[in-house]
């Protein structure tokens, strides 16, 4: 779950040194010694984020390379909310807002937020780099320009590419962010989970059995997956599936083997999806096409 971070500089001496900048009403933002952004003027608007594995609290859940992982954000008050993950490794993503149909990031008074929601054709697969991870909740009455932060460039990227990394320079470059803004206007929130090599196990919910009616699951790929993408690979099957869905599936083989999407394109009329992978160096494409319930497959390093 981690688009590429490109390298960027940004002007971060204001909020250390605690100038204001014109607008500003009331204290600067402040860095906590955990690199937080936090708001020193009290406020009534409030945000809470949490795991899947965490309904209670903020910390302590573990999950292991291949889990599947929601998040969950509500606020008090009608309010604008950006979601942003930050991976021991230093790599930020920009989780809200996205491209998705659930990437809106405009959420009302009393309500509860979940991501990836039951409508969204993919699942946030849990990747190296083992340690703790740390979700930042950021809510504001009003919009927030985040151009300095993160951009969405050429193509239909579902996720935005963020420009900066680290979690003291995000909470630096949100300090310039939200310096305008009426400092009782805005609030964060942290959550954090742990990547080990295995988790603990976790109930597995009950679900009751599918009716009748509903058709048999089709096989799965008529040729085995790939135990590791670092060659070039490709293969063929029938599944009755949205390209989506499949391409959902495969990338997040890659993800699970260290590989970073960097952008995803729509061609064919909706039936072909191509994305591009990275690596360190090494650069991946990722091709699925779809004609009628066949399916190709193919991964390429360039």
């Amino acid at each position: 779950m981690r688009p590429t971070p490109l390298r960027l500089t940004l002007g971060l001496l204001a909020p250390l040194l605690g100038l204001a900048g014109p607008g500003t009403a009331g204290a600067a933002p402040k860095i906590s010694a955990q690199s937080i952004i936090v708001n020193p003027v009290p406020t009534s608007l409030s945000v809470r984020v949490w795991t899947d594995r965490t309904p209670g609290g903020n910390g302590g859940a573990n999950y292991a390379p291949g889990d599947h992982i929601r998040l969950f954000t509500s606020v008090n008050q009608d309010a604008y909310v950006y979601l942003f993950n930050v991976d021991p490794g230093g790599n930020v993503d920009l989780i809200l807002p996205n491209r998705y149909h659930s990437g809106g990031n405009f959420l009302k008074a009393n309500t509860t937020k979940v991501f990836p929601d039951a409508g969204d054709p993919f699942t946030f697969d849990i990747a190296t780099p083992y340690g703790l991870n740390k979700v930042l909740a950021l809510a504001s009455r009003t919009p927030l320009n985040l151009d300095q932060i993160a951009s969405w460039g050429a193509g239909q990227n579902s996720f935005a590419t963020v420009n900066v990394q680290g979690q003291d320079r995000l909470a630096q470059a949100l300090s310039i962010v939200v310096t305008p803004v009426d400092q009782s206007g805005w609030v964060s929130d942290t959550a954090s989970y742990n990547v080990v090599a295995q988790a603990a196990a976790q109930p597995v919910p009950v679900r009751p059995a599918p009716a009748p009616s509903v058709p048999p699951l089709r096989p799965a790929p008529t040729r085995p997956a790939p135990g590791s993408f670092d060659r070039d690979w490709q293969t063929s099957f029938e599944r009755q599936a949205r390209v989506d869905d499949v391409y959902a599936e495969y990338a997040a083989r890659l993800r699970q083997q260290g590989y970073r999407q960097v952008e995803v394109r729509r061609n064919g009329n909706g039936r072909r999806l191509r994305g591009e992978f990275r690596r360190g160096p090494e650069r991946v494409t990722l091709e699925v096409r779809q004609q009628r319930n066949r399916f190709e497959v193919k991964v390429t390093h360039r």
